[in-house]
């Protein structure tokens, strides 16, 4: 039994998971952990906390408020902001983040910034364009690069990455391949102009998978730490799993019709036992789970959604099966996956995780 819907962030799950892709890299190379987007909405700072236990070696969020929070909940690690406000400068020095640099006007913005604070150095990192075109210095530009890197030397480089843009399908492998070749080539000249040797990193979790032999310095772990392989769902373990008890158990006559709004469950013959569940959209459960389009798991047993999805409830169909109040139903975990979910809404697993809503409570299970 539980007391209220939540969200079980497993731990040694986690930690299988984590020791899986560790097992593709050399001994030196680092871990990096995407823990954006409220730990992929696992929560920021538990989320957090496991992985500096764990043995990741960096963080990384999209904003410098997720920054933030997690420097002022006692994180250590160092943390990357990928996504960083030109006007959040002041910001990410005072918490003591690491900010992404994707064109020469932020890079300009956060060197005088150091430079009014008097400060003699501060770690950032440069996002080069190998392909995804959408952040980072293209490789025309890298003469600007260059200028400033010169022209600031108070601007410390930790690490210069890039993002591939389909590394998890095969039938892109040779645009994958030019983007690795094109990064190797920028940034061997970049590093041409330094007297020290920044971190290189462009790996995500599919390219660790797929690709370990280009994981440089660091990786970035992302989905995988959340159970999510492009090679072999068997592999990972499930992360999180989402449950609710049972509020309400009824039994329904067909004479009574209809379950839930628009009158869209149809009962048929025979008697239904309808359950409901303490969830609904507001939750993150999809309006399109409704009406039998998925199942969740009850005492060994899969029961089809009946009728709409509401915003604060959901139905079951537990005809046949031995439930009662308070007993548990798994919306998610070993069955049915993340993945199952996300196929029902022709989506990906990052969606359904980042759905559930901050009112379900987030707790760690050591």
């Amino acid at each position: 039994m539980i007391p209220h819907t939540q969200l079980e962030i497993n731990i040694p799950n986690l930690t299988h998971n984590f020791h899986y892709f560790k097992s593709k890299l050399n001994d030196r190379t680092k871990v990096l952990v995407l823990v954006k987007a409220n730990a992929y909405g696992h929560g920021l700072v538990p989320f957090a906390r496991s992985m500096e236990k764990i043995g990741a070696d960096y963080l990384a969020v999209a904003t410098v408020n997720e920054g933030i929070k997690l420097k002022k909940n006692g994180i250590h690690l160092p943390v990357l902001v990928l996504t960083t406000g030109m006007e959040q400068f002041s910001d990410i020095i005072e918490y003591g983040l690491e900010p992404g640099i994707p064109n020469a006007e932020s890079f300009k913005k956060f060197a005088d910034e150091i430079r009014k604070k008097g400060l003699k150095s501060y770690p950032a990192h440069i996002n080069i364009d190998t392909g995804m075109h959408r952040l980072g210095f293209k490789e025309k530009e890298l003469y600007l690069l260059k200028g400033l890197l010169n022209d600031y030397p108070e601007v410390i480089i930790k690490s210069f990455y890039s993002h591939l843009a389909a590394v998890d399908e095969s039938k892109h492998d040779e645009f994958t391949l030019g983007q690795i070749s094109l990064f190797e080539r920028l940034t061997t000249d970049l590093m041409s102009v330094l007297p020290y040797r920044p971190l290189r990193h462009i790996l995500n979790s599919a390219g660790i998978e797929r690709f370990p032999e280009y994981q440089y310095d660091m990786v970035r772990l992302g989905i995988g730490i959340y159970g999510i392989s492009f090679v072999d769902r068997t592999i990972l373990r499930p992360s999180s799993y989402y449950r609710c008890p049972i509020v309400q158990v009824n039994e329904l006559a067909p004479s009574e019709g209809t379950v839930g709004y628009g009158r869209h469950g149809q009962l048929g013959p025979g008697i239904k036992k309808i359950a409901t569940l303490p969830v609904g959209y507001a939750d993150g459960i999809n309006r399109h789970f409704g009406n039998g389009k998925v199942s969740f798991e009850v005492n060994g047993k899969m029961a089809p959604t009946i009728g709409n999805i509401c915003m604060d409830m959901c139905m079951i169909d537990v005809t046949g099966i031995d439930v009662k109040e308070e007993d548990v139903v798994t919306i998610f975990g070993d069955n049915p996956t993340v993945s199952d979910l996300a196929k029902v809404l022709d989506t990906i697993p990052y969606e359904i995780f980042t759905s559930i809503s901050s009112r379900v409570e987030r707790v760690v299970k050591e």
